[in-house]
């Protein structure tokens, strides 16, 4: 694809992306669906169900499927497209479902484990709207639904500010903990705000998981790492795309993160 034609920073349609998706394996990264309530400081976290159930509808209608993410470094899998929530937020369950069902989707959320049944008080502590989390119940429903969960860690912290010791617990026992409440294997890890490094990045692969998500933008192809899959955010179009992507930018998280 030629410099002039690369794509926006965001996905919202599959126009300007379309070309795109053929040079490698994409992966779009969602948080919150539903109606946004007030005082939301980063509005682009969140889409409406009518554009999310209008995306899935127009990339069943190019011929898209779910895609692994396990595949996705490797060869560029024609059509394959994989779908990420971050956070496991109970909006996702009430306004994503029927629409996932609908166009046969199936999509991973990527669980904060020890905020199960609260809420992203790791948010309200820096001044977002609070929003509830899924709790065991509703997870088995997703679960039932014939999607997927995988770790976000225990608390959603920058894990390149805490020591080595705790990082290991924070991406080991949430692997564990999710294991032993759901009794399937957790093999997928989401770094959160998408913040690792080289020594962070060895700890998820110590600790068994198969692939590790981080917010860098891009699709994925032979020479990207199974535990440094980049993924695209999905959003509405907004002139407020600048703070996300402040909010996402890896020099803004912490100096030790990945590129």
């Amino acid at each position: 694809m030629s410099a002039q034609s690369h794509p926006p920073s965001h996905y919202s349609s599959l126009a300007p992306f379309r070309e795109w998706f053929e040079e490698g394996n994409p992966i779009l990264a969602y948080h919150k669906v539903g109606p946004r309530p007030r005082r939301v400081r980063l509005k682009g976290l969140y889409i409406s169900s009518k554009l999310f159930a209008a995306q899935l509808a127009e990339l069943t209608s190019a011929g898209f499927r779910s895609g692994f993410l396990g595949d996705c470094s490797g060869p560029s899998k024609p059509r394959q497209i994989v779908l990420t929530f971050d956070d496991g937020y109970v909006n996702v369950l009430q306004h994503a479902i029927e629409a996932l069902s609908q166009t046969r989707f199936q999509a991973i959320q990527f669980l904060p484990v020890n905020f199960l049944g609260k809420s992203n008080k790791w948010d309200v502590a820096v001044g977002e709207a609070p929003e509830s989390i899924m709790d065991a119940d509703q997870v088995r429903d997703w679960l039932a639904a014939m999607h997927d969960i995988g770790s976000h860690t225990l608390t959603h912290p920058f894990l390149t500010r805490l020591s080595i010791d705790k990082a290991r617990e924070e991406i080991f026992a949430s692997k564990k903990k999710l294991e032993d409440v759901f009794g399937r294997a957790i093999e997928h890890f989401c770094y959160p705000y998408g913040d690792w490094n080289p020594q962070i990045r060895d700890l998820v692969v110590e600790s068994g998981y198969r692939t590790a998500c981080t917010t860098n933008f891009g699709v994925n192809s032979v020479d990207v790492s199974l535990f440094e899959l980049k993924r695209i955010t999905a959003r509405y179009p907004s002139r407020n795309w600048k703070s996300l992507r402040e909010w996402l930018r890896p020099s803004r998280r912490s100096l030790g993160s990945g590129p």
